[in-house]
């Protein structure tokens, strides 16, 4: 094949690039094969245009040495093949493992870039998709998996497209991790001030004895119902096109917010109508309110920045001049073990609204809320800014994604589009 950029391609194998590997998770009657050492990567670990997957559980020493055979090195391609995330992609980072449901690429560097790889598996997830088997849960044995054809460019070529998509995912892994500094700021902030009680002029405050142990002399107790104000959600009628169609209305879903595990939210992946909203229990709201998923999956939040409404799976809660925006946000983050417990259900957990209102709140007063509220703003702000940039990166990458890896345009034009990207 002749790509736009003039260079020559060549059909290649999956299997062909490189050595390909399905993971194994080791025995539960050998706990000690877990450990600290090593990645191990599953699919829930696995996030769909995230280069990287933190990863919950790691092998050990041993666990190496048992599963030696497979062990993965870093900046190794690893695609899921299995279940109802089948093709999402990472790359390893780090002397790593997987379970097996996923299949590696150790590539053969003399011949390809292991980078190009990743991308290129991106690119075509959803073709390898395709030809999984399984009615019950889709699969993509090896066999099959090394056997998927792929067009792919002489090495250099593959070093510059490679760097080119790697530049746009260096910015936004650099991006994210300053997020996570300004959040984890946040955050220390809140314990420091409302848990340890260490706030700005603590050393002179005298504690007093309450069913919440002991608080500041001048802080109160109050339920959530008398220190701000919640809403429930609703769904319009799916059998009714004129509630969605067209819509404008940010409507958010659990899935918003368990998908994108970011502190704000722009934009929900359905929106509805007015008549949708005029027509259903959903209630608009306004932004920068708190929203919190309250049933199955208990806890997920997240900051709205428009007006928005939500299905039934959450409750809403808006700050308050007393209780503002990010002690708000804090105080839900800091309860949500607490929310959980309190959930019942024999299908799947809830909160209701009605327990929900009953929960003890400790309040401080005004002037120290208001004191937390302005010292964190600045770093929450900063935050969403970089959450914006990473949003527009993304979006960049993924245009320019397939472009370069089927050779519609030269490498050359994707560089000029990468210096456009970062002026």
């Amino acid at each position: 094949m002749t790509s736009g950029n003039t260079t020559e391609w060549q059909t290649v194998r999956l299997g062909d690039l490189g050595r390909v590997v399905t993971g194994r998770t080791p025995p539960s009657s050998r706990p000690e094969l877990f450990g600290e050492r090593y990645p191990f990567v599953t699919p829930s670990d696995v996030a769909l245009g995230v280069r990287k997957a933190p990863t919950e559980r790691f092998i050990s020493d041993e666990g190496a040495d048992f599963l030696r055979r497979i062990i993965l090195p870093p900046d190794t391609p690893s695609f899921v093949c299995i279940g109802a995330t089948i093709g999402k992609v990472c790359l390893t980072d780090a002397w790593s493992f997987t379970n097996q449901q996923m299949n590696s690429i150790v590539v053969d560097v003399e011949q390809y870039d292991p980078r190009f790889v990743y991308y290129l598996l991106v690119t075509q997830a959803n073709r390898i998709k395709s030809l999984a088997g399984g009615a019950a849960t889709p699969i993509i044995n090896k066999s099959a998996f090394s056997d998927v054809e792929v067009d792919v460019p002489l090495l250099p070529n593959q070093h510059r497209i490679a760097s080119i998509l790697s530049a746009y995912d260096d910015l936004i892994e650099n991006n994210t991790r300053r997020i996570a500094i300004l959040e984890e700021m946040a955050r220390r902030l809140y314990e420091e001030w409302f848990v340890h009680f260490r706030f700005p002029g603590h050393e002179d405050a005298t504690f007093i004895d309450t069913e919440q142990g002991s608080i500041p002399g001048r802080w109160e107790i109050k339920l959530v119902a008398d220190t701000f104000e919640i809403i429930g959600g609703g769904t319009p009628s799916k059998k009714e096109p004129e509630y969605w169609e067209g819509g404008t209305i940010n409507w958010y879903a659990p899935t918003d917010l368990t998908r994108d595990k970011t502190a704000f939210m722009d934009k929900s992946g359905i929106q509805i109508t007015d008549l949708g909203l005029k027509k259903s229990s959903a209630k608009l709201f306004p932004p920068m309110s708190v929203m919190m998923t309250s049933r199955a999956t208990i806890g997920a939040i997240a900051i709205n920045t428009t007006e928005a409404a939500t299905n039934q799976g959450f409750i809403t809660c808006l700050p308050n001049e007393n209780f503002p925006l990010y002690l708000l946000y804090q105080w839900l983050r800091a309860n949500v073990e607490t929310f959980i417990n309190l959930g019942t259900g024999a299908t799947f957990k809830e909160i209701t609204k009605g327990t929900f209102k009953t929960i003890p709140v400790i309040v401080p007063p005004h002037d120290i809320a208001k004191k937390y509220q302005e010292t964190v703003e600045p770093m929450m702000k900063m935050s969403l800014n970089l959450q914006r940039k990473n949003d527009n990166l993304r979006a960049q990458r993924d245009l320019l994604l397939p472009k370069l890896i089927s050779g519609e345009i030269t490498v050359s034009e994707g560089e000029n589009n990468l210096e456009n990207a970062v002026a």
